[in-house]
């Protein structure tokens, strides 16, 4: 069973990991909103947005 210390001492090597994969996780999420937000602005996602809707309450 390992101590508090013994426990600190296993992880220490890999101390920086998590705040790394956590800068890339935000550099991800962050690109891809703004890949969503471009996308949701330009005219054909609208029309084709608008389209799906028309033809679901057509119904």
């Amino acid at each position: 069973m390992y101590t508090n210390i013994e426990a600190f001492e296993d992880q220490s090597s890999e101390s920086g990991m998590a705040t790394a994969e956590y800068a890339v996780g935000t550099m991800a999420a962050s690109s891809f909103a703004g890949i969503i937000l471009w996308l949701v602005q330009q005219p054909w996602v609208k029309e084709a947005i608008e389209s799906i809707f028309k033809n679901i309450f057509k119904m």
